[in-house]
């Protein structure tokens, strides 16, 4: 069975690990969210935090994340201190005996969603991505220059009747959900203030002139210079998809295909240079056949992302649950469960594969409960238990019919 874990944001986190304990969580995904990004993480804090999650009869299972700063991006003058304090890090997190570190190398943003509170048709609320809303907030509330260059001019045209239907109230929100809401609480670069627009332009301006062969060069190099710690220690590195997998504001994005992974593993083919395989940023793209690509890097995926989208337009998704949607749920759990069978049959000691039901749709009382975007409790809580129950029927089926 796939491991049951749930992305836990610390002590500021409504969810509590007692909650966790009750729902049948067996391992917790979280991160030191309150050390600076680029700081190397003290062994002190890392058992600090690993203890609290034991007290529950939990244990920490993946880190996520451990982030990968702007300055190794984009090769920086800091770019030396800051991998040596990466690989610093690294060695703290095995000496505490966590081998499993999610990151990604998105540039300036996490993942980009427009509206964070869309209702499906049952009441539900989600979260979905506009491209021309998108490109709305781009060229004429950002005000990024060149802008336009990047859309065609039928996406040009709606998005000049979006920007002029705008409230200035509307505007605001949009901008701030963008740049700040849903980037804040996983390590983001921009913070809040009066300027942060601004901040976040400078942020863009530091890529103007990189395209995506410059920036997979530097993952490359990024890899080249802390795999090597992670063999050593036994730290598996899992690559986390673009989110979502096309270009935004200029920025290359440089995983979010099957050519992009199996270039990403052809560079650095080290056993430690993994996949967080998520379900949910690669079905965006309807190119992606995501049963295909969990048997293509099936020995490359040591965490696991679930959850499910679905098409408005084809220029829009919403994240539509976890079961019900683009995704053939069964037939990619299916192939990772049968994946674990080969490894458990070969001896190998990193069978397990810890998967959490990612982001999930706001139900019941989730309306009088605060929670980060995409991750309310109810709605989580319901995709596990789906998810749970596909895969003990599937390995049941597995179990009667394979030897």
């Amino acid at each position: 069975m796939l491991e049951k874990t749930w992305r836990w944001f610390g002590r500021d986190d409504v969810i509590t690990l007692s909650d966790l304990r009750q729902i049948g969580v067996e391992g917790v995904v979280t991160s030191l969210h309150h050390i600076p990004p680029g700081d190397v993480w003290p062994v002190d804090e890392i058992r600090r935090v690993q203890r609290e999650i034991e007290q529950y009869g939990l244990h920490w299972s993946v880190v996520e994340s451990l982030p990968v700063t702007e300055g190794i991006k984009t090769r920086s003058r800091d770019c030396e201190r800051l991998t040596d304090n990466y690989r610093q890090s690294l060695r703290h997190l095995a000496a505490c005996g966590i081998d499993t570190v999610c990151y990604n190398f998105m540039p300036v943003l996490d993942w980009a969603r427009t509206h964070l509170h869309y209702k499906n048709e049952r009441g539900g609320e989600t979260m979905l991505f506009d491209l021309p809303t998108f490109a709305a907030f781009d060229i004429y509330l950002l005000g990024r220059k060149d802008a336009q260059k990047d859309y065609p001019d039928y996406l040009l045209r709606k998005a000049e009747q979006l920007a002029q239907k705008m409230t200035e109230p509307e505007k605001e929100t949009l901008t701030h959900n963008i740049i700040i809401v849903t980037q804040a609480f996983i390590h983001g670069s921009i913070s809040d203030g009066d300027d942060y627009r601004q901040r976040f332009l400078n942020c863009l301006n530091t890529y103007r002139d990189m395209g995506k062969e410059r920036l997979k060069q530097h993952l490359s190099l990024f890899l080249n210079d802390i795999l090597p710690v992670a063999e050593e220690t036994g730290v598996r590195m899992c690559l986390h998809p673009d989110d979502p997998p096309f270009p935004l504001l200029g920025l290359p994005r440089i995983a979010g295909t099957a050519d992009d992974l199996a270039q990403i593993f052809a560079q650095n083919p080290s056993a430690s240079n993994g996949l967080t395989f998520c379900t949910g940023s690669l079905s965006i793209r309807p190119d992606n056949d995501l049963t295909a690509m969990a048997r293509q890097f099936a020995e490359r995926i040591h965490f696991i992302h679930l959850r499910n989208t679905a098409r408005l337009t084809p220029d829009s998704f919403y994240e539509s649950g976890h079961l019900s949607g683009c995704v053939d749920m069964y037939a990619v759990v299916k192939t990772l469960l049968e994946e674990q069978r080969r490894r458990k049959r070969a001896g190998l000691e990193n069978f397990r594969m810890p998967f959490r039901p990612d982001h999930g749709i706001k139900l019941l009382d989730d309306f009088s409960r605060p929670s980060n975007p995409g991750y309310p409790l109810i709605g989580r809580l319901k995709g596990l238990a789906e998810i749970d129950g596909l895969q003990t029927a599937i390995e049941r089926q597995l179990s009667e019919t394979l030897p």
